[in-house]
């Protein structure tokens, strides 16, 4: 049973889940992680795993199945993302014969099939309002209805979901039932970004660099100490699959140049003020510059991401309330009040 995950070479299937030193590394971020996880497999509640895409999410799902009482069960992955919205009740929840146009016979639906076994579903944010209901009643009392049947089944599965997203965000957009991800969220298990375990690179390099050389029948050479040095400095955006792609197109053309190359076109631009240099040049002036710029990027960027609520990004800053206003006023960003006078004039032209 071959995996579609972000990170597919990690995980070829439920009997080929490598090395837990691969997995989870050295840090401590992954370690508490694997010891929760370890708690957590063998108790038949839901499971909310978190994390940025390409950090391996499903791995982790997979290896929750695979030390839980029901391993013998089948594994039973949901992409939401990838079903059309109109498909996926049927997808997850079967149908009848005759249920509506094209419904020639009974079909069973993702979970269904899953019974006594585990049921993944990647994505969990991406699910419109509707089939979060349906989703919370299987969770209440183990009961789904399949499309144009009379009678509600009955199921015994153990629910995994993933996310990418900040629910309680979605929580506040009306895009998420808040009682469901009470549900879902029983115990969370949240992955780090790969740029806050940079200790793991080496061993991630080294692992993916050995499988693609017996995949393609390559003899890559393994990477220098100067490259290696350039990856564990990098900021990987798309993490453990971003890692995965390069090492990959490196064992295909042979060369070092294809990386070095492709991540000094992806670095961050985080200063790109004009330098002067006919006078004499004040290195002190353009680092306190350049940090400002930096500083006021990334307040901007968690700002959005919070829907510009304050509270919010001070905590994910780990900064006071107070400490936050004083920076967005030192930096020229707007306030809440020029926010919403903005959306409001928006919306009055839009109206008409």
């Amino acid at each position: 049973m071959t995996t579609t995950s972000s990170v597919s070479s990690l995980v070829q299937s439920i009997g080929e889940i490598p090395a837990e030193s691969i997995v989870f590394g050295h840090s401590d971020a992954m370690q508490a992680l694997r010891a929760r996880m370890d708690k957590v497999a063998s108790a038949n509640v839901p499971v909310l795993i978190q994390g940025e895409s390409g950090t391996g999410k499903d791995i982790i799902a997979r290896m929750i199945h695979g030390r839980s009482p029901w391993k013998t069960g089948p594994y039973v992955k949901v992409n939401c993302p990838a079903i059309p919205g109109t498909l996926l009740e049927s997808e997850l929840f079967g149908y009848e014969k005759g249920a509506f146009t094209g419904a020639y016979g009974m079909k069973p639906g993702r979970v269904e099939l899953a019974h006594r076994g585990t049921l993944f579903l990647d994505e969990i944010s991406e699910l419109d309002l509707a089939l979060q209901s349906k989703l919370l009643q299987l969770l209440q009392d183990g009961q789904f209805c399949r499309i144009g049947a009379q009678e509600d089944k009955k199921v015994e599965v153990r629910v995994v979901c993933a996310t990418n997203r900040i629910l309680e965000n979605e929580i506040e957009n009306g895009t998420f039932r808040q009682d469901l991800f009470y549900r879902i969220n029983v115990v969370n298990l949240a992955l780090p970004p790969l740029r806050e375990r940079r200790g793991d690179i080496e061993d991630l390099v080294n692992y993916f660099l050995d499988y693609y050389n017996r995949k393609y029948n390559c003899r890559a050479k393994p990477l220098s100490s100067e490259l290696m040095t350039v990856l564990q400095k990098y900021h990987w955006p798309g993490n453990i699959r971003e890692l995965e792609n390069q090492v990959k197109r490196y064992v295909i053309l042979g060369s070092e140049e294809v990386i070095s190359s492709d991540l000094a076109t992806h670095q961050p631009d985080y200063f790109n003020a004009e330098i002067n240099f006919d006078g004499p040049i004040s290195l002190k002036k353009l680092t306190r510059q350049a940090t400002r710029e930096l500083e006021r990027k990334v307040i901007l960027k968690v700002l959005q991401a919070n829907h510009w609520n304050r509270k919010q990004a001070a905590r994910a800053l780990s900064i006071s309330y107070r400490a936050l206003l004083y920076k967005i006023r030192d930096a020229g960003l707007p306030s809440n009040r020029t926010i919403r006078r903005r959306e409001n004039a928006n919306a009055g032209v839009a109206a008409d």
